[in-house]
């Protein structure tokens, strides 16, 4: 029997574009793809993260880093950005946190900003750059989402229902998009260690009279005690821009330890 040989990726040279880039996921993903050999355009609104995100990966990879501060709520920025990066390789959409609350918490204005970055912020994402990777014939979009849409968690409901939209946004572009060499897929990440996460549970901890340092005692009732890593959803996204998941399109693929199959 030949031996196996290692996982080559493939993604050296390519071009990489990421929303949400200086931190969390986007974060562990730009490093992941740096470390891959890609090329990268880091997308946030904080320039000052950025910049820290840039010194960090190019002091590990031989790779060039752009980063754009920019709010992708507003559609002439994703305008922008399309017509000064028109030869990306690969788009990760990753922008955007849905507050939690029920229908009553969660006013109109509420509502309606949260979705203009998250929802309607990767739905012209993809318009702008699936334009252009469709001429050249070749690409692939990755859509970052969040298993928010399959345990529908009326306490959740905006982002339940946002995350739900775009899953269906996926799937339909996704089972079109192959036809013009485009492949567009997504992730659904369950609780995920971020930043964001951390303080969430280290105040929970808190108002439970606890160490704020006893949060990783919170999630031990998760799967396997623990959240998933930025790191875990990085090497995914990775693993889908790449050759090797050539045959994956319109697929939603959920990294939550099986959380939604056993809520549903």
């Amino acid at each position: 029997m030949r031996a196996e040989t290692a996982m080559d990726l493939g993604l050296t040279g390519k071009t990489v574009l990421i929303t949400g880039g200086s931190r969390g996921i986007g974060r562990a993903a730009a490093e992941t793809l740096a470390a891959e050999g890609c090329h990268l355009v880091l997308v946030a609104r904080g320039a000052g993260d950025l910049e820290v995100a840039r010194a960090a990966i190019i002091r590990t990879a031989n790779v060039r880093v752009d980063v754009v501060a920019a709010d992708l709520s507003a559609s002439a920025e994703v305008g922008r950005l399309a017509a000064r990066f028109p030869d990306i390789d690969i788009l990760v959409n990753n922008a955007g946190a849905i507050p939690g609350g029920d229908l009553i918490e969660i006013d109109e204005p509420t509502w309606r900003t949260a979705w203009d970055l998250k929802v309607f912020g990767y739905i012209n994402m993809c318009r702008a750059f699936y334009t252009l990777m469709t001429a050249r014939g070749a690409g692939v979009i990755i859509n970052v989402i969040g298993t928010g849409a399959l345990s529908r968690d009326p306490d959740y409901i905006c982002g339940a229902t946002g995350n739900a939209a775009l899953v269906a946004f996926t799937q339909s572009l996704g089972s079109v998009s192959v036809r013009a060499g485009v492949r567009v897929v997504g992730i659904n990440p369950g609780p995920v260690a971020t930043e964001r996460l951390v303080t969430l549970y280290r105040k929970k901890a808190q108002t439970l009279g606890l160490d704020p340092d006893s949060w990783h005692d919170l999630v031990k009732p998760m799967p396997f005690a623990r959240a998933a890593t930025p790191q875990e959803i990085a090497a995914a996204v990775a693993f889908l821009a790449s050759e090797r998941s050539s045959y994956t399109s319109g697929s939603v693929i959920a990294i939550d330890a099986g959380a939604a199959a056993r809520s549903a």
